[in-house]
């Protein structure tokens, strides 16, 4: 049976709880509809996060992300929902999402919206020589 959209994100264990790691994944593919006209907006998402106990499955991701493609959606609307639902899946203790919606009558829109789970510090940067 081939692959439906879903809008359920599943996880796995955290290979390395104790580790602050960073979790990078592009996006190119993500589409939704204006809400105005019931046009096709195309965006890159790019998610940056660091896991806690639990990671986002890629697979269920994919399927989440297709979920999108016949809904419509403010940029802003939609990058905030999306990002909260991940949140919601993983409970990680730094997310970001950026949107980066192609040209729509002479404007590009970007959205950036971030998580930061309470007490969590991000490390120092390491600079090295």
């Amino acid at each position: 049976m081939p692959s439906q959209p879903s809008r359920e994100l599943e996880t796995f264990d955290n290979p390395q709880p104790d580790r602050d790691y960073t979790i990078r994944i592009e996006m190119p593919e993500f589409t939704c509809l204006c809400p105005k006209t019931g046009q096709p907006d195309f965006a890159t998402l790019n998610l940056e996060y660091v896991p806690d106990k639990s990671c986002i499955e890629l697979k269920s991701l994919k399927m989440y992300i297709w979920s999108y493609r016949n809904e419509g959606a403010f940029h802003e609307a939609v990058t905030n929902q999306i990002l909260q639902d991940m949140v919601d899946a993983c409970a990680p203790r730094f997310m970001r999402l950026t949107a980066e919606f192609y040209v729509r009558g002479g404007i590009y829109t970007t959205v950036v919206a971030e998580h930061r789970a309470e007490g969590w510090q991000a490390p120092a940067p390491v600079e090295l020589p």
